[in-house]
C-alpha cells in the first residue's frame, strides 16, 4: 500500500483545520507525525513526550531552548528534545512551523 501523502502547500497548510493553541495533523505514519500551525502559543510550550523537529514555513520570531533565544526565519529548523522546556517568541503575524514528533515516547 502506498502511504506517501501529496505533497502539502503552505496555502493548503493553512487551511488544514486547527484550534489556537494546538496544531493540526498533516501526516502520521508509524512514530513519526507531521503537524503544521499557523500560530503557535507565544512563550513557552508544555514539554513534549517525544522528539521534535520545527521548521520555519513563513515569517520570523525566536526560538527559545534550554535558555538560549535565537533569530529563526523561513526554511530554519529548530530541535527539541523530549522534555526540554522550548518555545517560540516575538514572532510576525504571518509565522507559521511544521512541527516533526517522532520515535518513542520517552
Amino acid at each position: 500500500m502506498d502511504r506517501t501523502p501529496a505533497p502539502i502547500s503552505l496555502a493548503a497548510a493553512r487551511s488544514l483545520p486547527w484550534q489556537p493553541g494546538r496544531s493540526a495533523e498533516a501526516f502520521i505514519d508509524g512514530d513519526m507525525e507531521i503537524r503544521f500551525t499557523p500560530r503557535p502559543t507565544n512563550g513557552p510550550q508544555k514539554p513534549h513526550q517525544r522528539d521534535e523537529v520545527y521548521i520555519v514555513a513563513a515569517g520570523s520570531g525566536f526560538y527559545r531552548i534550554d535558555g538560549t533565544l535565537t533569530a529563526v526565519g523561513p526554511g530554519d529548523m529548530c530541535f527539541a528534545a523530549a522534555h526540554a522546556e522550548h518555545g517560540f517568541e516575538d514572532f510576525t503575524d504571518d509565522f507559521a512551523i511544521w512541527i516533526i514528533f517522532y520515535g518513542p515516547v520517552k
